[in-house]
């Protein structure tokens, strides 16, 4: 890796190193839990896979697969986890180019979208960007 890409890419961590912590502090129950961890594609990937698990249940109950803060990739499972991989990795990205203003600029996309008549998650910008950028 070239001295200038390694620096962009150490940029990216550092910038999105807050949101990552978020990340980690929501990822901490399901850790206690006994989720499993990966790393894969510089994120941490938590994955609840205990059945019966009080984590586990609520995770199912949520509204999303996975759900990505920073480098830290939260899933409901190592199946979704693998499928949504593509997908969560193009947030991923958002997050090291928008850093701790993605915690506004995502939630102002889905606000926009709702009062145009649109869907607030299917239609917002980052999750459309996310997955035509996965579909490549």
């Amino acid at each position: 890796m070239r001295p200038t890409a390694k620096l962009t890419r150490l940029a990216g961590y550092a910038w999105a190193a807050p949101c990552s912590a978020v990340g980690l502090i929501v990822a901490l129950p399901a850790i206690l839990a006994g989720a499993r961890l990966q790393l894969m594609r510089g994120t941490l990937e938590v994955a609840v896979t205990r059945p019966g698990t009080r984590m586990a249940r609520l995770m199912r109950r949520s509204p999303f697969s996975a759900i990505t803060f920073g480098h830290v990739i939260i899933g409901v499972d190592q199946d979704q986890l693998a499928h949504l991989r593509d997908h969560e990795q193009q947030h991923v990205r958002q997050y090291e180019l928008w850093g701790p203003l993605f915690f506004l600029a995502y939630p102002a996309s889905s606000l926009m979208q709702l009062i145009r008549g649109r869907d607030p998650y299917r239609d917002n910008h980052f999750e459309v960007q996310a997955r035509e950028q996965a579909k490549q």
